[in-house]
């Protein structure tokens, strides 16, 4: 049994928003849950989210000398090509920017189709920087002409989940944690990461 100091595990984010729900995903594992250290910013490179998470993971767990959990996640809507992709926090300065910019090209993109997705990848690295473990997590959904809900963050206010008929943003915390992209990636990951930290 591993021993009851609890492992910190660093989340690869400047984002308060996405480390609350990593605190929540990650409560049953008897975890220290540290946000990255502030002003740590690390270049999004990538060209896939996969290669984003990596090159976080890494350069945190490089930084604090701890385990170290990246997410690199964002929305892919189909008339738009793919957009925002990557870009999904680079789209415009905020939130509410970032919604009213994705719903203007939505307007003149050509086509009703409005579907769209969810991807998350997540990527473990230990204290080395070295990538032990990673996965990916998608959830379908629509975007609707204008936002539903308060809760969640970024375009959760406009993605709609057509199996539960609610936007992220309607959710509560254990549905969304369930049926979210985030989830879907987490439990995935969940097994690996008990066995990696000798978490419960």
């Amino acid at each position: 049994m591993a021993a009851s100091i609890p492992t910190p595990l660093v989340i690869a984010s400047g984002n308060a928003g996405k480390v609350r729900e990593f605190a929540h995903l990650l409560a049953d594992l008897g975890l220290e849950i540290r946000p990255q250290p502030a002003g740590l910013e690390v270049e999004e490179t990538g060209s896939t989210f996969a290669e984003n998470a990596r090159l976080k993971a890494t350069a945190v767990a490089l930084a604090t000398g701890c385990w170290a959990l990246a997410d690199d996640s964002g929305l892919a809507v189909d008339s738009l090509g793919g957009a925002p992709g990557v870009h999904s926090a680079r789209y415009a300065a905020s939130d509410p920017e970032r919604i009213a910019r994705l719903l203007r090209e939505l307007a003149a993109a050509t086509g009703p189709d409005r579907s769209a997705r969810f991807t998350a990848a997540l990527a473990v690295a230990d204290p080395s920087g070295a990538i032990v473990l990673e996965v990916e997590g998608h959830c379908p959904g629509l975007i609707l002409e204008a936002p539903r809900g308060s809760g969640g963050f970024g375009y959760d206010p406009v993605f709609l989940v057509p199996e539960a008929g609610l936007t992220f943003a309607e959710m509560d915390k254990t549905t969304k944690g369930r049926i979210g992209h985030r989830g879907r990636a987490f439990a995935l990951l969940e097994p690996g990461l008990r066995q990696l930290l000798g978490a419960g």
